[in-house]
């Protein structure tokens, strides 16, 4: 499966990357609608009130009601601009009352530049965007790009366009194709919207021809001199990416359909502007060729977790992983037959690649959170494991190995607490609770010990990888000399990602003793009776470098003090140095 066949606007991103300025963008007036601009709709409604009071008629409850009673025709903004007003001049001054701000909108920031006006504008101002169509009337766009000191060729009649800069030499161009709000034509009705000028028609249509298009706020229902342009418009360099809230209307397809668009949703054009603004911004810092990268992920996570006010945008961006890697597993759990005939060293691997994004994305979320991402992980943790457990036949080693990916994201994160150095949480995560049946909760720190996972899973699989065979700790090995190297990268920095997995696994080990009720007294009698390695689970049990290391560590308060304040050893040092007297004792063994 694709990694952004589900995201046109990460594909539109990238495609905006490598093809910097042949994007053209279309804005309707659901573009300026969360400034407080109305719609057509929305002014055609306030038109028929006005009328209707204007001629004597109360208050309505509901005024399209009223009106399809009165006439027996549905209400035409056209034609009630025609009754209402004239002249060309007249029905500009009625406009014009819809879109200037007055005092008090001003002051509530209404009829300003919308947060997509201004994500549009940073594109321009980074070269991605360098022509804009409007059908609006209104000056959000002009206005949020001078706010960055751009100043654009702004053509909105034929006298504009015979003097304007051409496309090619300017830095934005905009054509306001039904007109500016203080010209006096501009058009309104049925009969001006039926054709543009020829002049116009013919910039319309090379832009058409030449750019890619993404096309917001616009239904595609109205404007039949647009349509037109669309229908006749001889080639498609470029795609062309049509943003909608929900469902376009049949007429609004059938422009889909003619232009071979890819439709993005998106919950609201602010939210996908500034998503796609940041996607490029992002890309533009770390140079980013590929389109299956991973890494894209990981710098947003990064960017997003450097700015406390992001918060959401972070929970969006886990979720939508966690979704796509959910989404992935689910058939492949279902179906107790995709197993067959695949061997144990295929779909451990599978399992590593398939969840190497969310992994790396925990790791860094585990390095620089501030405590508010927990939640996020646990619940991925808690997602994949129950997508595991929804299908309980098969044979129980490939049923506790669907729960590998879940694991992977726990050692992820814990590798992250680790290299920042955040016990507290670490020791938070080892507690939190994990239902590994219909019945049965453990904490991670006991059903996501790795010791523990290998013999639930059987050792014999983990053995049956490359360079594993024989091995003592064959699923710790493979973590920590294959997977965590690779992971490390996106948050580790440049110490040893080896060492960084051990340490990691130390505290595990420390921890799953708590889980054992292993007491003072009875790790004691382990080490008098020579069973130390009864206590110990991991690499610990037999890594004697590693053992020296953290123990020489161990013996500073810097370091030993926030293990102990962690919960780490119930607190006690002498528990701790117990402890590091049964890793000497096992270690002796090998």
């Amino acid at each position: 499966m694709s990694v952004i066949s589900g995201d046109p606007a990460t594909r539109l991103a990238f495609s905006m990357h490598e093809n910097k300025g042949v994007y053209a963008v279309l804005i309707g007036s659901g573009l300026s609608r969360s400034a407080g601009i109305p719609t057509g709709w929305e002014i055609t409604m306030e038109l028929i009130k006005r009328a209707g009071i204007a001629s004597g008629v109360l208050d309505q409850e509901d005024w399209h009601a009223w009106y399809v009673e009165r006439t027996g025709n549905q209400p035409n903004y056209s034609t009630l601009l025609e009754e209402l007003a004239t002249t060309q001049t007249e029905r500009r001054a009625i406009i014009q009352g819809f879109l200037e701000p007055t005092e008090q909108e001003l002051e509530d920031g209404m009829k300003m530049p919308t947060p997509a006006h201004r994500a549009i504008a940073e594109m321009v101002k980074a070269g991605f965007i360098r022509v804009i169509i409007t059908t609006n009337f209104d000056r959000l766009m002009e206005n949020a790009l001078r706010e960055l000191g751009i100043e654009p060729t702004v053509v909105s009649s034929v006298d504009t366009l015979a003097g304007a800069e051409p496309i090619t030499h300017t830095q934005c161009y905009i054509l306001k194709i039904h007109g500016d709000y203080k010209d006096a034509r501009i058009l309104n009705t049925d009969v001006e919207l039926g054709d543009y000028p020829s002049e116009f028609n013919v910039v319309l249509d090379r832009i058409l021809d030449e750019f890619g298009l993404i096309v917001s706020g616009w239904s595609g229902d109205w404007d039949h001199a647009l349509r037109s342009a669309f229908t006749r418009a001889p080639n498609r360099r470029y795609p062309t990416f049509w943003v909608t809230r929900g469902r376009l209307s049949e007429r609004g397809d059938e422009l889909v359909m003619q232009r071979k668009a890819i439709v993005a949703n998106a919950s609201d054009a602010d939210s996908f502007f500034c998503s796609l603004q940041l996607k490029l911004q992002t890309l533009s810092e770390y140079h980013q060729q590929n389109p299956a990268s991973m890494e894209l992920t990981i710098a947003m996570a990064k960017r997003f977790l450097s700015k406390p006010d992001h918060n959401i945008q972070l929970d969006d961006l886990v979720t939508t992983e966690l979704r796509k890697l959910a989404d992935h597993y689910s058939p492949i759990f279902a179906d107790p037959g995709a197993v067959m005939g695949q061997d144990y060293a295929t779909w451990i691997t599978n399992y590593e690649t398939s969840t190497e994004t969310m992994a790396r994305l925990s790791g860094v979320l585990g390095r620089w959170g501030n405590g508010a991402e927990k939640d996020l992980v646990l619940d991925a943790i808690r997602v994949l494991t129950a997508e595991a457990l929804k299908n309980g036949s098969g044979l129980n080693v490939w049923l506790e190995l669907k729960k590998y990916p879940a694991v992977l994201i726990f050692v992820a994160y814990g590798l992250g607490l680790t290299r920042a150095g955040r016990l507290k949480e670490l020791y938070s995560l080892l507690e939190s609770t994990i239902a590994i049946d219909s019945r049965i909760t453990m904490s991670m720190g006991e059903s996501f010990n790795l010791g523990y996972f290998e013999s639930v899973t059987q050792k014999s699989i983990w053995q049956s990888l490359p360079g594993q065979d024989q091995m003592k700790t064959p699923l710790s090995n493979r973590l920590a000399e294959e997977v965590t190297p690779r992971w490390a990268s996106s948050f580790a920095g440049l110490g040893d990602p080896v060492m960084l997995f051990d340490r990691f696994e130390f505290y595990c080990a420390l921890y799953f003793t708590k889980t054992r009720n292993v007491t003072e007294s009875s790790i004691q009698e382990h080490i008098e009776r020579g069973q130390a390695k009864h206590i110990i689970t991991g690499r610990s049990g037999w890594k004697r470098e590693t053992i020296s290391t953290i123990e020489e560590e161990m013996s500073h308060d810097e370091f030993r003090t926030p293990l102990l304040e962690a919960g780490f050893a119930y607190g006690s040092q002498k528990f701790l140095e117990l402890f590091f007297a049964c890793l000497r004792q096992s270690a002796q063994r090998f």
